[in-house]
């Protein structure tokens, strides 16, 4: 947990869902939404066949790598936003981060990000083993920035566990937040019917 002194010093934490893309963020999000954590979202990636859910973004977080005055992140300050895991590195100092770190099969993860690209008449010029070392070494850096930042405090959720017994998962989310937010509603947004690109067990 954030210390006393960064508590003063940085105010409320700042709630981040982030993970690989196609890993469960946005399921995450929704379930924050439902229950109850005010979340920064711009509504301009709306809804489609990929994320029936909607993808509960704003666009501002795609240019933190190049962005010099990330002051607007300070109003997030108690509430939630996405931030995918090779931002994570961009995210200021000054302000404490507490961190929903969304893991999935990486498998799952191809699979889902194929058929996206698909939909959309695009294709990959990297070749999955390519693409799973570029996500591995993704996935390490993020975890060692979590480890090392005194202004993180983080914890993972696995995709299949939501899925599985979201009840569960939502009141383990409410535990590490330290938030009372409804767990009912957050466990009943999570679709089972929306885990379509499963690996074997």
């Amino acid at each position: 947990m954030p210390s006393v002194w960064r508590r003063l010093r940085y105010g409320a934490p700042i709630v981040i869902v982030s993970g690989l893309p196609r890993s469960g963020t946005s399921m995450a999000m929704k379930m924050l939404a439902a229950g109850g954590l005010p979340l920064i979202t711009d509504g301009e990636r709306t809804a489609d066949e990929d994320n029936p859910k909607g993808y509960f973004e704003d666009e501002r977080v795609k240019d933190l790598g190049r962005m010099a005055d990330k002051s607007w992140l300070k109003a997030a300050r108690g509430q939630g936003i996405k931030v995918i895991s090779h931002l994570l590195k961009n995210l200021p100092p000054d302000n404490n981060y507490q961190v929903l770190f969304i893991r999935r099969d990486m498998m799952e993860v191809l699979a889902s990000q194929a058929k996206m690209l698909d939909r959309r008449g695009e294709n990959s010029e990297t070749e999955d083993q390519r693409m799973t070392e570029l996500f591995e070494a993704d996935l390490w850096r993020a975890l060692y920035q979590l480890k090392r930042g005194a202004h993180f405090d983080w914890t993972e959720l696995h995709y299949r566990d939501v899925l599985a017994n979201a009840q569960a998962q939502a009141k383990r989310i409410c535990e590490f937040l330290g938030a009372d937010l409804d767990v009912a509603k957050m466990a009943e947004v999570v679709d089972p019917a929306l885990w379509r690109n499963r690996a074997a067990d």
